[in-house]
């Protein structure tokens, strides 16, 4: 099939198949999107199978950042696909332009790691340093600057800030547009997305995958997990343990203003139509996902407050809680079953960072059948490690 065959057709509750896709993805946030969107390159039949909104949504709940700097201190590998993804989103936001129309806002100026202390810019020094010296690392530029040099690229910096750390590398990009356009390339190339089929059970038989949904059967010669949180059951159900569990994160939203912060902060960023994001949290709270509170929100406003004291005169105008998905050591996790030959899953929490690198590189894998040797790390099989006696 070619890349751009494109068979007009629009979101469906039901599968226009009455018999078996090339691959179902189960999961139509932004990992299982950027998979799905990928794979219609290689595959004809696809389905995206999607919960009702009840489902936890971490797709609508962070700040669209495509960051490199810091990913990557304990497993190397980690590192190097962030930065792979993150050079391959100019191809993935100019694809998605040109067959949807809709702009993602994608934008690459670089990126800064606030410090408000000696003892905090030392740590990320030194954290920085142990990073790009890991066996198997690919370094790429980074500085520490100091509070003037951040002044410098940052009007109206406060007082507080120490410095940061800063690569060339990180950007953003506007996540609810690059979810709106991923599902509209759905309809445009083809690929059914099913809402309201959240997966119950899943089986193989003679090569071909029942998955028995809350709506429909579904069958498909392929499966993807990419369901987030949901991937520790239903990856049971194809023999993998796959120990992931909520995080959540809590975020401000200030008002409309006139672009005036020209590149953003992991804790602070403004969108493309002005609006202001703040969010640095990570708390663990099981599944309350909807649950915001004072302490917290009053500490993401002051360091904010921090960094740019003129934001005391915008108004917040709404907050939000999400949860992240992670993993028991916080690192992606990919792999193909080997007792459900056929069955893949992908679980991570960086999933607009590393939405080029599924869209572009592991969708190919999955259609080629097979996770390479170089993508090994990524296996639940490290958390399996027998431990010497």
């Amino acid at each position: 099939m070619s890349e751009l065959n494109a068979r007009a057709s629009g979101p469906s509750t039901m599968p226009r198949h009455s018999g078996v896709y090339d691959v179902a993805v189960v999961g139509g946030g932004l990992v299982g999107s950027a998979i799905a969107y990928g794979l219609r390159r290689s595959l004809d039949r696809i389905a995206v199978l999607d919960e009702d909104d009840v489902a936890f949504r971490a797709s609508r709940g962070n700040a669209g950042l495509v960051w490199v700097q810091g990913k990557g201190l304990g497993l190397a590998p980690y590192g190097n696909w962030t930065q792979s993804s993150a050079a391959l989103w100019p191809r993935l936001a100019t694809e998605l332009h040109e067959l949807t129309g809709i702009d993602v806002h994608l934008e690459q100026p670089g990126g800064l790691h606030p410090a408000f202390s000696d003892a905090e810019f030392d740590a990320r020094r030194q954290a920085m340093a142990l990073l790009m010296a890991q066996p198997g690392m690919t370094p790429y530029p980074w500085q520490m600057l100091d509070r003037q040099q951040v002044a410098d690229l940052v009007p109206g910096i406060g007082p507080a800030l120490r410095g940061a750390s800063w690569t060339p590398r990180d950007g953003t990009v506007n996540p609810l547009k690059l979810l709106r356009a991923l599902h509209a390339a759905f309809a445009c190339c083809g690929v059914d997305y099913l809402p309201g089929h959240g997966v119950q059970s899943i089986t193989q038989s003679n090569g071909v995958f029942k998955l028995v949904t809350a709506r429909d059967v579904v069958r498909a010669k392929l499966i993807v997990l990419a369901a987030g949180l949901g991937n520790r059951r239903l990856g049971a159900e194809i023999g993998l343990d796959v120990p992931v569990r909520p995080q959540r994160g809590q975020v401000i939203v200030l008002e409309r203003t006139a672009r005036t912060l020209p590149i953003p902060f992991t804790t602070l960023r403004q969108m493309d139509e002005g609006s202001w994001i703040i969010g640095d949290a990570h708390e663990e709270a099981g599944y309350a996902d909807k649950t915001t509170g004072l302490p917290v929100l009053a500490t993401l406003a002051d360091r904010a407050l921090m960094l740019l004291p003129a934001l005391q005169h915008v108004r917040a105008v709404r907050t939000w809680a999400a949860l992240r998905v992670m993993s028991q050591d916080g690192f992606p996790i990919y792999e193909q079953s080997r007792t459900h030959p056929g069955a893949f899953i992908a679980t991570c929490h960086s999933g607009v960072t590393l939405a080029a690198a599924h869209a572009f590189r592991f969708s190919a894998m999955v259609a080629a059948g097979a996770v390479p040797s170089d993508l090994d790390a990524f296996s639940t099989r490290r958390f399996h490690v027998p431990q010497p006696a």
